[in-house]
């Protein structure tokens, strides 16, 4: 795990989360999934490239339910990014460091 990425659980989703000062993207990932697996290395490379300016923080999805059906998770990795405690964007499936870039600059951007 990088030293930049948050570990949520339940109990910390929302003030980890949701009551964020800057946006947040949120890894909802589990230990069996291969694409999980994948993407893993890349959403620690942005915890580091974006240390400071975005929270990125993970979540497995097979021990904490309650905000994977909250969210209506549905295939895993989802990654999801927030502003404001509202969901910005989603992404669905291991995608390239590149799109997650751009979703992440336009959160960013995002008045």
């Amino acid at each position: 795990m990088a030293k930049n990425t948050v570990v949520l659980t339940d109990a910390t989703f929302d003030e980890e989360v949701l009551q964020a000062q800057e946006p947040v993207l949120v890894d909802f990932s589990a230990v069996w999934c291969p694409p999980c697996r994948v993407l893993e290395p890349v959403v620690e490379e942005l915890a580091g490239e974006y240390a400071g300016r975005v929270k990125v923080a993970k979540l497995d999805a097979d021990q904490y339910r309650e905000t994977v059906s909250r969210y209506q998770i549905r295939g895993l990795p989802t990654l999801l990014f927030f502003k404001d405690g509202q969901v910005q964007d989603t992404v669905v499936g291991a995608a390239p460091k590149g799109q997650l870039v751009q979703k992440l600059d336009a959160v960013l951007q995002a008045s």
